[in-house]
């Protein structure tokens, strides 16, 4: 686990290799991409659902 001190410690470090101005786009990009990853498995675990609901139909 991460203590506070070794947190303390990554947040300067990121902020003297990035600056002040560049984190807040860093963690933009960040964002969208973590968002793009939840949709991309969003839309996996629909078309797994609806290829299991075909699959069941066509076993009727």
């Amino acid at each position: 686990m991460i203590g506070t001190t070794q947190l303390v410690v990554i947040v300067l470090v990121v902020l003297l290799l990035f600056g002040g101005k560049k984190i807040p786009e860093l963690m933009k990009g960040l964002g969208k991409g973590v968002k793009s990853f939840k949709d991309g498995m969003n839309g996996l675990d629909e078309e797994n659902k609806n290829d299991n609901k075909n699959n069941t139909e066509k076993e009727k």
